[in-house]
């Protein structure tokens, strides 16, 4: 049989058959070690080929089944834990575009944290829009900054929305673009995707937590990725929020195609092969000077650089 995985624990998956059945499978036992060196070598959004299990007829209990084969991933974003365990986890695959949920307070997501995602999915090919969640926590203190954030990510060419979860303003607009689509929703923990799910489809019915006050982060509330249908025949992926997100497998001299900016301005350097770090006449260096480049990106593009020696990791299978 054929299916869809809408759901992950980690240790299960629940597959949607191509019929719409609904069955708790597991992987084959030899299926990790076909060259996939990840935490999951089946993630959320990945189509798969399932043989059904056979179950006691006395034991009421839901259809099984076991994943024997993975379809081809038109794309998948990935991300290497920045924990002591440093294995590379899929976040998802298959996805039409990504919501990169982000805050300017409680909590501020960092914006070398955005850059890092955004540079995984411009490697992975995946149109990111980025939400700016709980703007009603923003006051004349906060609002010239987050007004630069935008400014910058739209330059850029990166669209962007504003919105509040908890208030409800700015998400209507953004129920008409998951329409028809497989879309992401990801982030820091504690920027409000559960409650931004809840404010789209109530009828789910979303698991909430409250931010830390001694810290102003988010807590962990959801703790598996999942998949719901939308209306328009579209998904959304709801996924535990990320703390950190390490790149993985790109190579020193790939990292800057993925800052667009960046790319655009390194036609212009004297070297092919400049790193932008240190050689004479690097066109990106000269256009952070004019600040056609913002300092921010290029420390962003700086500090990947730095992930490019893989033996600070260990390997994930």
């Amino acid at each position: 049989m054929h299916g869809l995985v809408i759901r992950n624990t980690g240790y299960s998956y629940t597959v949607k058959s191509d019929a719409g059945s609904v069955f708790d499978c597991k992987v084959k036992g030899n299926f990790r070690i076909r060259g996939i060196r990840t935490t999951n070598p089946v993630a959320i959004g990945d189509r798969v080929t399932f043989i059904p299990q056979e179950v006691d007829s006395d034991i009421e209990q839901a259809r099984q089944g076991l994943i024997t084969a993975l379809d081809e991933r038109s794309n998948y974003i990935i991300r290497k834990s920045t924990n002591l365990s440093k294995q590379s986890h899929i976040i998802a695959a298959n996805i039409d575009r990504c919501f990169l949920v982000v805050t300017i307070r409680q909590p501020e997501t960092p914006l070398q944290f955005i850059d890092r995602f955004l540079a995984s999915a411009e490697a992975y090919r995946i149109p990111v829009t980025i939400v700016f969640n709980k703007i009603d926590l923003i006051d004349p203190e906060w609002q010239d900054y987050l007004d630069a954030v935008i400014r910058l990510y739209e330059t850029i060419g990166y669209p962007c929305r504003r919105i509040s979860a908890e208030t409800g303003e700015g998400v209507e607009e953004l129920r008409h673009e998951l329409s028809g689509n497989i879309t992401l929703l990801s982030g820091n923990s504690g920027v409000g995707k559960s409650t931004l799910i809840n404010r789209l489809y109530p009828h789910l019915c979303l698991k909430t937590s409250e931010i830390s006050d001694a810290y102003d982060t988010g807590k962990h509330t959801t703790t598996f990725s999942e998949m719901y249908e939308v209306d328009g025949g579209g998904y959304i992926i709801d996924t535990p929020g990320i703390k950190g997100f390490g790149t993985f497998d790109m190579k020193r001299e790939e990292v800057g195609h993925y800052f667009k900016e960046i790319f655009l301005h390194s036609a212009n350097c004297r070297f092919n092969n400049c790193t932008h770090t240190h050689e004479p006449h690097c066109a990106v260096r000269e256009a952070v000077e004019r600040h056609d480049i913002a300092e921010s990106r290029y420390n962003s593009y700086l500090s990947m650089l730095e992930d490019e020696n893989e033996e600070k990791y260990r390997q994930g299978y």
